[in-house]
C-alpha cells in the first residue's frame, strides 16, 4: 500500500483494481503519438510506400515510358524520312479534312507546314491518349484494386495514415508523366524531324504528360466512388472517351465553320492541343489542366474521408432474395456481370454513330474544295460519303476492340480478387466459364459495332436526306466485327495461358490501330500493313468486303478461344 501511495503522490492517476494508471504526461504523449500515427488526415509512412509501389511497377514504368518515348521517335524519324516537300503538302490537304479534325485535332499550323508542326498536329492526341490511359491503369491499380483484394487493409493496419496511399499512387504517376515528358521530349528533339526551337519541344511534351496527371485525378475520383476497381477503370476510361468526342466534335465543326467549336474547350484533350506548340507555343491552356488537377485531388481527399475502407460513395444495391434462373448457368452469370458496361458502351456507341453521321451532309459539301488526288483515294467524287462512312467503320472498330480487351481483362480481374475459385467449386468446369465469358463478349462486340452503325447510317440518312445510305452504313460495321473476334481470341489465349500476359493485347490492339489509321500516309509497304488487324475486310460501302478475309477472322478466334480453354484447364487458379 506505501508504494501505491507513493506513486498517487508522484502524480500517477488514481489507482484501478489494484493497479496504478500511467502518469499523466506520459499517457498525454502517448495519447498524441496515437493519433500521430494513425490519424486520419496525416500522410505518416508515404515514402515507404511510395519506394514500395515503385518496386512493384519496376517493370510497368520503365514499359510505359518507353514504348510511348519510342511512339514518338517512330513518328518523328518515319515522318521526316518518308514525306519529301509535295508530299507534306498533299497530307496537309487531308489532315485539314473534317474527318481528321475529328480523329486528330484542330491542326494548328498546317498552312505553313513543317515536320514538326505536322507530327505534333496528327499524331499527338494519341500520345496524349496513350499517357491518359497509363495513369488510368496506375492509379486504379494501386488505389481501389489494392482495397478489393483487401492488402489495403493490411497496410492501413500498420502505421500508415488514411489518404496515405492514394496520395503515394498520385505521385508515383505524376512521377510517370514527368518522365514521359522527358523521354518524349529527347525522342523528339534528337530526331530526324529536328524540331526547332526546344521551347516547343518541350512545350509538346509537357502538354503530353499534363493529359495523363488529369486523368490520374479523375481516376483517384472514381476510385472512391465504386468499391469495385473494373468500374473505377471504366468510370475514368468513360470521361476519357467523353473528352475525345467532345474534342473531336469541336474541331469538326470548327474545320466545317460549324457553331460547335467551343466543345473543344471542354476536354483537358482539347486544352492540350490548344498550346499550338510550334506554331502558337502558348502555355496558358495549361493553367486549366493544373486547376482541375488541383480541384480533383482535393474532391477525392474529402470523397475519401466520407467512405470506409473497401466501401465506395455510391452504395451498393440489395440484390434479390431470390436469384433468377438464368443465373443457375455460367452463361447467365457472364452476361449479368457485363450486362451495365455493355448498356453504357451501347448507348454511347449510338449517339456517337448519329453525331458522327449527321456530318455526313458537310463531308459532301466539303469534296469540291479537295483536290483531286484525296477524291481519288475517298473513292472519287461521286463515292466520297461512301468512303466517309466505310472509314468510319474502321474508327468505330478501334473503339470497340478497347472496349474488348477491357472485357477480356474482366475475366482476369474476377479471378485476381477470388470470385472465379467460387463458381469453380460449383458444377461449373474451367472451360464452361471460359467460354461462357468469351460467348458474352464476342457477341456484345457485335452488339456495339451494330449500334455504332444503325446511328451512322440514322445520322447519314437525315443529313443527306437519303434513306438508302442505313442499312449499307449497319452492314460496313457489322463487317468488321470478325477482326474484333480475332483480337479477342488472341486475348483468351493469352489469359488460358498466364494472366500476366493479357497486357500484350494492348500491344496488339495499339499497332494495329496505328498501321491502320496512318499506314497509308506513312506510304508503309503493304507488307506491314498487313500486319494490322483491321486492313483486311475492307472499309464497306466503299470498299468490297473481303469473304476469304472474314471467314479467317472467323476460325482463327475460334482456334485461339478453344486453345486457350485448353491451356486454362492446365494451369493454377489465383486463389486466397
Amino acid at each position: 500500500m506505501n508504494l501505491l501511495a507513493a506513486h498517487t503522490a508522484d502524480g500517477d492517476g488514481p489507482v484501478r483494481g489494484g493497479v496504478p494508471r500511467a502518469p499523466r504526461a506520459r499517457r498525454h504523449a502517448h495519447e498524441r503519438q496515437r493519433r500521430g500515427r494513425l490519424g486520419e488526415g496525416n500522410l505518416t509512412g508515404l515514402g515507404h510506400l511510395l519506394m514500395f509501389m515503385l518496386r512493384r511497377d519496376r517493370l510497368w514504368l520503365p514499359i510505359w515510358v518507353l514504348s510511348l518515348s519510342a511512339l514518338t521517335a517512330y513518328f518523328a524519324n518515319a515522318i521526316a524520312l518518308v514525306m519529301d516537300g509535295g508530299s507534306l503538302q498533299a497530307l496537309t490537304v487531308l489532315a485539314k479534312n473534317p474527318v481528321m479534325a475529328l480523329i486528330t485535332g484542330p491542326g494548328y499550323g498546317l498552312d505553313e507546314v513543317t515536320v514538326p508542326r505536322f507530327i505534333v498536329g496528327m499524331y499527338g492526341v494519341f500520345l496524349m491518349l496513350g499517357a491518359a490511359l497509363m495513369s488510368i491503369l496506375t492509379v486504379s491499380r494501386h488505389t481501389r484494386a489494392e482495397e478489393e483484394t483487401g492488402r489495403a487493409e493490411l497496410i492501413r493496419a500498420g502505421v500508415t495514415g488514411r489518404h496515405t496511399q492514394l496520395i503515394a499512387a498520385l505521385i508515383l504517376t505524376v512521377l510517370m508523366n514527368v518522365l514521359l515528358s522527358c523521354g518524349m521530349a529527347a525522342a523528339f528533339q534528337f530526331s530526324r524531324a529536328e524540331p526547332d526551337p526546344l521551347f516547343s519541344t518541350m512545350l509538346f511534351a509537357i502538354s503530353t504528360g499534363t493529359v495523363g496527371c488529369v486523368f490520374a485525378a479523375v481516376t483517384a475520383v472514381t476510385a472512391q466512388l465504386s468499391a469495385f476497381a473494373r468500374a473505377a477503370s471504366s468510370m475514368a476510361g468513360a470521361v476519357l472517351g467523353l473528352s475525345f468526342v467532345l474534342r473531336g466534335i469541336g474541331d469538326m465543326s470548327d474545320v466545317s465553320e460549324g457553331d460547335l467549336a467551343w466543345l473543344s474547350w471542354l476536354s483537358p484533350l482539347g486544352w492540350s492541343q490548344q498550346t499550338a506548340a510550334f506554331t502558337l507555343d502558348r502555355w496558358w491552356p495549361l493553367l486549366y489542366s493544373v486547376a482541375l488537377f488541383v480541384l480533383l485531388v482535393i474532391a477525392a481527399l474529402l470523397l475519401q474521408s466520407r467512405r470506409d475502407l473497401g466501401a465506395g460513395i455510391v452504395a451498393e444495391r440489395l440484390g434479390r432474395a431470390h436469384a433468377s434462373s438464368m443465373l443457375s448457368s455460367p452463361l447467365g452469370l457472364a452476361l449479368r456481370l457485363q450486362s451495365t458496361n455493355l448498356a453504357w458502351w451501347s448507348a454511347s456507341m449510338l449517339i456517337m454513330g448519329g453525331v458522327f453521321g449527321s456530318f455526313t451532309g458537310a463531308m459532301d459539301k466539303s469534296a469540291n474544295a479537295m483536290p483531286p488526288e484525296i477524291i481519288a483515294v475517298m473513292g472519287g467524287r461521286a463515292g466520297i460519303v461512301d468512303g466517309y462512312l466505310g472509314y468510319m467503320a474502321l474508327y468505330f472498330a478501334i473503339i470497340v476492340a478497347a472496349y474488348a480487351v477491357i472485357a477480356a481483362g474482366g475475366l482476369r480481374a474476377e479471378e485476381t480478387v477470388f470470385h472465379t475459385e467460387p463458381v469453380l467449386a460449383t458444377a461449373v468446369s474451367r472451360s464452361g466459364w471460359l467460354a461462357s465469358w468469351a460467348a458474352v463478349t464476342l457477341f456484345g462486340t457485335a452488339g456495339l459495332m451494330f449500334m455504332a452503325g444503325l446511328g451512322e447510317g440514322l445520322g447519314a440518312a437525315v443529313s443527306m436526306d437519303d434513306r438508302s445510305l442505313l442499312w449499307p452504313t449497319v452492314l460496313g460495321h457489322l463487317a468488321q466485327t470478325p477482326a474484333l473476334w480475332a483480337l479477342l481470341g488472341f486475348a483468351y489465349l493469352l489469359y488460358g495461358l498466364a494472366p500476366r500476359l493479357l497486357s500484350l493485347s494492348w500491344v496488339v490492339f495499339a499497332t494495329s490501330a496505328v498501321l491502320a489509321l496512318f499506314g497509308q500516309l506513312l506510304e508503309l509497304d503493304d507488307v506491314v500493313l498487313d500486319l494490322s488487324l483491321f486492313t483486311h475486310i475492307g472499309q464497306y460501302p466503299a470498299q468490297d468486303l473481303s469473304a476469304e478475309a472474314i471467314v479467317w477472322f472467323v476460325v482463327t478466334a475460334a482456334v485461339l478461344v478453344g486453345v486457350g480453354m485448353i491451356a486454362f484447364r492446365r494451369r493454377d487458379l489465383v486463389t486466397a
